[in-house]
């Protein structure tokens, strides 16, 4: 399987938390909603704002000349294991540090450092400049796109660029949130959400108090400074400290939000601009997140559709497609009381093994498809559940040693920093639940309306008053938006309102499961978003990929 996956959103949908959890990110750091999505966040609400009411100035402002002045020192990145153990080539990739303010609206108090990588343009006498890049979240390591995906940029764009991958505040390596340690995680995932709606409630209480707590003792000061305008604005510190006059720019899924909030920001620095994985800045909470939650039955039911179709031979879920879906979700239903063991001694019970699925489903339709298979078979012929909780350790970034990235805990700060939604109202509520069961039945199993009936984010110590709208962003030059017909992290309509909601952008379509569309193997898909990054040529408008 594959160490990276790009721009993978994190989900977390305590609301849809009964039965079968979407991803153990739902019950695992804290119940808020997530802001990657379509569901926004991999993952995943995605972040929505308005302009906030007092706008820093940009590189004109006097207070931020130092910062937009500075000059990045570049030096040979340390050693990687990680690199190594992914069998991904660093070589002549350079590693550096952004310095940004804290708080822009006060630059001259606090500041922090960001951490970058430079893998340098292949042909020097033919750069155009540099290209920066975002995986998505929120809390993706931009650093780590670049160093453990970098033949996804072979060809024109590392010839042409200096790719550049950041982590943005928060996250990876640069001021990371800190929230649970790595026991406290391990022990979270062991034990699976309650099905009885009073005991899940308390259950996730409980567990949200104890998370904010924590949070806010060991990064207090910073949970009010992680939200997206702000990694937007380092953005823009970043384009002038490596000397871009405009910014070039590649984002998935939830690094669309920051690619269109940069835009709105700063419209007349944007170059050229590529959303794939789109999400929709305008799109309410709650049915960005059903749209998700049924996005991923639709691939759950085309996985299993095609492996008892095309993989008889490995497929482990009987002969007749029709009920093939229902089989396996009724066998990952009853891991609740029937976990089982892997290898290092850990049980997957249901919300790890429906973690390892969903993962599974945001990954190539060919490899991540054949290992999902072969997961299952393992663990409903053999009752071993090593192959799924590989799935979902990928996922939420836990290494063989045990450790998880920052991930999870930067993916709750930044959703709730860039705004909260309202609980909604009793009927919203039950007409979430009447949708969900008609369109998602097996991956909403014992949903109830009183699992909507808190606002996202309630209690954490830092909401901001953003809401969701459509970002025009106008002054922008033309930007290459990207969706895929079956991506169920990002459903494809949210590229379709994306693009209609800018004043200047064409959409490009992928016909194809999975999430994204970059480095997916797609020629077409490829080709269009090199020429237009190298040469500014837009594909045609209505130009679909298969």
């Amino acid at each position: 399987m594959k160490t990276f996956r790009a721009a993978r959103p994190r989900v977390l949908l305590t609301a849809l938390a009964a039965g079968t959890l979407l991803l153990t990110s739902a019950c695992d750091d804290t119940a808020q909603p997530s802001r990657d999505q379509a569901a926004g966040t991999t993952g995943a609400t995605a972040s929505r704002s308005a302009a906030p009411a007092s706008k820093p100035g940009g590189e004109a402002d006097p207070a931020l000349k130092p910062f937009y002045g500075q000059k990045i020192s570049w030096s040979d990145c340390p050693a990687d294991p990680k690199a190594e153990e992914a069998k991904a080539d660093v070589s002549g990739m350079k590693c550096g540090k952004l310095h940004v303010p804290l708080d822009y609206t006060d630059p001259g108090a606090d500041a922090i450092d960001l951490a970058l990588v430079k893998y340098p343009a292949g042909r020097q006498d033919q750069r155009i400049g540099s290209l920066m890049v975002n995986p998505g979240g929120p809390g993706g390591s931009g650093v780590e796109m670049v160093k453990y995906g970098a033949k996804d940029f072979a060809g024109a764009l590392h010839d042409r660029f200096d790719v550049i991958g950041f982590d943005p505040r928060g996250t990876g390596d640069s001021s990371p949130v800190l929230c649970l340690d790595d026991k406290q995680r391990d022990a979270q995932n062991q034990v699976d959400s309650p099905l009885d709606p009073a005991a899940r409630r308390t259950a996730e209480e409980k567990q949200n108090t104890e998370y904010i707590a924590a949070c806010k003792a060991k990064s207090g000061k910073l949970l009010p400074f992680v939200g997206t305008r702000n990694t937007a604005r380092d953005l823009d510190v970043l384009r002038a400290a490596v000397g871009d006059k405009k910014l070039d720019y590649l984002g998935v899924s939830y690094g669309t939000y920051l690619g269109s909030l940069y835009a709105e920001e700063f419209p007349q620095n944007t170059g050229r601009l590529v959303l794939d994985g789109a999400v929709d800045p305008a799109a309410d909470d709650l049915d960005s997140a059903i749209k998700q939650r049924i996005g991923f039955e639709t691939s759950f039911e085309h996985f299993a559709a095609d492996c008892v179709e095309n993989h008889a031979d490995e497929c482990p879920l009987g002969t007749d497609k029709g009920q093939a879906a229902k089989k396996a979700a009724d066998f990952l239903d009853g891991l609740i009381d029937n976990p089982l063991p892997t290898k290092d001694g850990r049980k997957v019970g249901r919300d790890l093994a429906w973690n390892g699925v969903t993962a599974a489903l945001y990954g190539d339709q060919t490899q991540d498809w054949k290992y999902l298979r072969v997961g299952l078979g393992m663990a409903m012929t053999m009752k071993q559940g090593d192959i799924l909780l590989a799935f979902s350790d990928s996922y939420l970034e836990r290494d063989e040693n045990g450790h998880y990235s920052p991930m999870e805990s930067a993916h709750t700060a930044i959703s709730c920093a860039d705004g909260s939604a309202p609980a909604p109202s009793p009927e919203r509520a039950q007409a979430a639940v009447k949708e969900l069961q008609e369109k998602a039945p097996l991956l909403t199993k014992g949903v109830t309306a009183e699992d909507f009936t808190d606002a996202a984010c309630e209690g954490w110590p830092y909401q901001s008053p953003e809401k969701p709208h459509t970002i025009r962003a106008e002054g922008a030059a033309p930007i290459l938006v990207i969706g895929t017909t079956s991506d169920p992290a990002t459903p494809y309509a949210a590229a379709e309102s994306l693009a209609k909601g800018f004043a200047k952008a064409t959409l490009l379509t992928r016909v194809g499961e999975g999430h994204g569309a970059f480095g997916k193997g797609n020629t077409c898909i490829d080709r269009a978003l090199e020429a237009y990054l190298t040469e500014g040529t837009m594909p045609a408008e209505g130009t679909r990929c298969s």
